[in-house]
């Protein structure tokens, strides 16, 4: 993967919480940026996960840890998903 060296003029208050050393604070810039563009569903799973260094259970762990749902559903999703149960459960009883 190659990388590019950005600059950034932040706050102290806010480089102070990024991390007390600067691969530290680097490494939480990523790590938001990386879990900002997840969100957003810019980045898939996997590339996260790759993005980050991470297995792709260490990229669920993780979402688990910052409290970011893994599971994205709509209601209209979330209807489909329960209907899908719903008939695969009536065809093994």
């Amino acid at each position: 993967m190659t990388a590019h060296t950005i600059t950034l003029s932040l706050p102290q208050d806010v480089i102070s919480l990024l991390g007390p050393v600067p691969a530290q604070a680097a490494q939480s810039l990523t790590e938001f940026a990386v879990l900002g563009l997840y969100q957003e569903g810019r980045l898939s799973t996997g590339k996260a996960a790759e993005l980050l260094g991470l297995t792709y259970r260490g990229f669920v762990a993780l979402l688990a840890r910052k409290g970011i749902d893994y599971f994205r559903f709509d209601q209209q999703a979330w209807d489909d998903e329960v209907q899908t149960v719903m008939a695969w459960k009536e065809q093994h009883a």
